[in-house]
């Protein structure tokens, strides 16, 4: 193994929800995969609010391995939430993000180490063949072009949960004041040599996936309301489109007024000419009241998760105030 790739030090960031029945497993291949190569390394899990006893076994892994730290937050904000909460707590060279599920097999972070040592201060392992169900894959689709729109994805560049970020690119992620962040997107923002590796990507052995329909559609939500003023030009391009049909309606009934006359009712004009008005400036209406919300938010609330309790090996108290952490005496 070059001697570059084993001089610096690796941060692995696990966010874990609900995976009792693997989790285990996913941090005993980590650790070995480290320790095969004797690579300097710290292993982050951020529990995000599991209901099952995921923490139990974080806890523990933890109090039993130095290199371990193990985070549990006050609730569920979201994986992408949980990744943050890892890279403010990452202390590496490069810092590396997992999945809980085994579906990128540890073993697999060797081609992303050896292609970032290439000068990438970005790299996404590009799965030979994914073992997702079809829903994710539409998902990540649209996602995907999102990407290329917003953040200037390149086109041949494909992403995905197994990645590796060189430290000023996480420093830059982490400097970023948002209280919905988007790493994938953040990631791609602050690097300027992303990169692709091909890896295997496996079939979950165990627990139930809880990134479904409504996971995906929440994504879209967060990308599209935080990250771009798409919305409001969609609203603007209808309402624009509504108010020019409605002018050249009501002068077209004008001059027909004024040649032929109009029969006393028009009742059935009337009602769809104003229930499509209020239609449309309701959906205007509730499009600027989810800005004003996120924005509220944005200025109100500048914690974006709170921790619970933070365990080590080598113990000792501390509260750091932003990430209001706390760590469990042995």
């Amino acid at each position: 193994m070059d001697q570059k790739v084993k001089s610096v030090r690796y941060s692995v960031v696990i966010p874990v929800y609900n995976s009792e029945s693997i989790v285990g497993n996913t941090i005993a291949r980590t650790v070995a995969c480290f320790e095969k190569y004797h690579w300097e390394y710290e292993l982050i899990l951020v529990n995000d609010g599991s209901q099952d006893g995921s923490w139990r076994i974080l806890r523990e892994s933890a109090l039993s391995n130095p290199r371990i730290i193990s985070i549990n937050l006050l609730r569920n904000y979201g994986q992408h939430t949980a990744l943050l909460c890892g890279f403010h707590n990452s202390s590496g060279d490069y810092v590396i993000t997992l999945d809980d599920d085994l579906q990128n097999p540890p073993e697999e972070v060797v081609h992303l180490i050896q292609k970032a040592h290439e000068g990438h201060d970005l790299v996404f392992g590009r799965f030979n063949q994914k073992k997702h169900p079809w829903f994710r894959r539409i998902g990540s689709s649209l996602v995907g072009a999102l990407n290329r729109q917003l953040f200037q994805k390149p086109p041949d560049l494909v992403l995905s949960n197994l990645r590796i970020l060189r430290r000023d690119v996480v420093d830059r992620i982490c400097s970023y004041r948002t209280v919905y962040p988007y790493i994938t997107g953040l990631a791609l923002m602050f690097s300027d040599n992303p990169a692709n590796v091909q890896v295997k990507h496996e079939r979950r052995v165990g627990g139930k996936s809880q990134y479904n329909l409504v996971k995906i559609l929440e994504l879209v939500s967060r990308i599209l309301f935080n990250y771009s003023s798409y919305p409001l030009r969609f609203v603007s391009i209808v309402g624009g489109a509504i108010s020019g049909l409605s002018f050249i309606l009501g002068f077209y009934y004008l001059v027909k007024k004024l040649i032929e006359g109009v029969p006393v009712p028009g009742w059935t004009t009337f009602v769809v000419l104003v229930s499509l008005s209020n239609g449309v400036v309701f959906l205007i209406f509730s499009i600027l009241g989810e800005y004003m919300i996120r924005l509220l938010n944005q200025t109100s609330n500048a914690e974006v998760y709170q921790v619970k309790e933070t365990v080590r090996h080598n113990s000792q108290w501390k509260d750091d105030g932003k990430k209001n952490s706390k760590n469990e005496v042995k």
